[in-house]
């Protein structure tokens, strides 16, 4: 029987490349579920002025919650994004998404580089890292457990980087 794997959603702070929110997952929760409570958690302590996230965070949803927020959005919409809602019957004339949607139709390229998206690849050594120190794997069997040791993983991940 397959037992599938957890999933880790992580707010990193870019400057301190210290990990601000986590939150854990079974596979089968959708990652753009997730932005609202990473986000409500990293605002706790630091000033969030911009999220930098992958397609999988592209949601009219997420936008809206980041501009009530004032918040700027830095997320990669799906490349076969319009400019309407709910297959064209309305306009996205009141979307925060659609100045993102825009501004990616236009010139992806300068999108990327004014927004300063390569940064998001900070995530993704912080995951790379917390395997590299502590393996891929988790020692619980029971979720809640599972949740606490990637807790404390993390704990020490931050730890370790702010020795530097």
């Amino acid at each position: 029987m397959r037992k599938g794997y957890l999933k880790i959603h992580v707010a990193v702070d870019i400057k301190k490349k210290r990990i601000v929110s986590l939150e854990v997952s079974s596979e089968e929760v959708h990652d753009g579920s997730k932005l609202k409570v990473l986000v409500d958690r990293a605002m706790e302590n630091n000033n969030v002025k911009r999220i930098i996230a992958d397609g999988a965070y592209d949601s009219n949803e997420n936008f809206r919650f980041l501009c009530q927020n004032d918040i700027e959005p830095a997320i990669m919409v799906r490349k076969n994004s319009s400019l309407s809602i709910g297959g064209g019957r309305r306009s996205m004339t009141h979307s925060p998404r659609k100045e993102v949607v825009l501004k990616q139709l236009k010139n992806y390229k300068r999108w990327k580089h004014d927004i300063n998206y390569g940064y998001r690849w900070m995530a993704e050594t912080a995951f790379s890292s917390i395997k590299r120190m502590f393996g891929e794997y988790v020692s619980a069997r029971r979720f809640p457990n599972m949740v606490k040791e990637m807790l404390v993983k993390v704990s020490l991940y931050n730890m370790f980087i702010s020795m530097r």
